[in-house]
């Protein structure tokens, strides 16, 4: 267990230092790890992904300043499509994304047609697809799942009641077509607005990635969730002890989200680079491709932190 504990945070101190050379404009290659250069890994922080970025930038920290239950709406409906291009034609037709706009059967006819010529959701995870609503297709029951939400519940009031992260989670988790993974980003990303200040270190949900990961290190365990909060609680001491040099971001540690999706990756990372760790997936499916968009890197301000 001790000798993995040192690979999980080699490999999340190995990502980090991919980030900070990419992100400087250093020469490539930005590693020797054969493994981390041909395939895809997420960040070692989630809010640095790409998609999180794009939220951030587009989504909530706009030159237009949204309310509470603008803002809600937003990023509920940017995260369950989960890809920027669906929410820049969006824009481009509806003009302004707020509630006062949303008409989910002219949002459904823009989408049935824009389908036909692109993907319209990111395939980086897989949101639940049942007709929950009675509609045969994927975005109809989702576009009702969000008049359900915002037209018939306020679901924003009843978020803004909530006094810890969990009870946030809660609410989301009760709908049809939310499952625990899908609410607990939800939440984590509500959190990086201005509107909502939950402690997102007190809670969270590990999926099954992340379990398999846990596992590769400690073996099965009875509660995933209490190694997630541990190696949270411990990262720095870890670190130290093993003589790594993990490097943080100014004033902001890795969150129990972070170290729950390094789990995951370092799963992933595992299947080439540590194949006699066996589970039920045995091959990573992304290769590594250059993306040379820029990305203009902003953190929530609240956490008046800096890359």
């Amino acid at each position: 267990m001790e000798n993995l504990l040192y690979d999980f945070w080699s490999f999340a101190c190995e990502r980090q230092n991919i980030f900070y050379s990419r992100y400087k404009g250093e020469n490539e290659p930005y590693t020797k790890d054969l493994v981390l250069l041909e395939y895809k890994f997420c960040n070692a922080y989630r809010v640095l992904d790409r998609v999180s970025q794009f939220l951030l930038n587009k989504v909530i920290y706009t030159k237009k300043e949204y309310s509470l239950k603008d803002i809600t709406f937003r990023i509920i409906l940017f995260r369950i499509f989960n890809l920027p291009n669906t929410w820049t034609e969006l824009e481009k037709e509806f003009s302004d994304i707020t509630l006062k706009n949303f008409n989910k059967e002219k949002f459904s006819r823009f989408l049935h047609n824009l389908k036909e010529n692109t993907a319209i959701y990111n395939n980086a995870y897989i949101s639940c697809a049942n007709k929950a609503f009675g509609f045969d297709s994927k975005h109809d029951n989702h576009l009702a799942l969000l008049h359900k939400m915002f037209i018939e519940d306020k679901i924003y009031e009843k978020l803004k009641k909530c006094k810890t992260f969990k009870e946030a989670f809660e609410v989301i988790k009760q709908y049809p077509l939310i499952g625990n993974f899908m609410a607990y980003q939800l939440v984590t990303d509500l959190n990086y607005s201005s509107f909502y200040n939950w402690d997102d270190n007190s809670f969270t949900v590990v999926g099954p990635g992340s379990k398999r990961g846990v596992e590769k290190v400690f073996g099965k365990v009875k509660n995933y969730e209490q190694i997630i909060f541990e190696t949270h609680k411990n990262q720095e001491s870890d670190l130290a002890r093993f003589k790594l040099n993990f490097k943080y971001l100014k004033n902001h540690k890795l969150q129990t989200i972070d170290i729950q999706n390094l789990f995951c990756e370092f799963d992933k990372y595992c299947r080439v680079a540590k194949p006699e760790l066996k589970s039920n997936r045995t091959k990573i499916k992304t290769k590594f491709k250059k993306n040379k968009e820029k990305v203009n890197y902003m953190l929530p301000p609240k956490w008046q932190a800096n890359i």
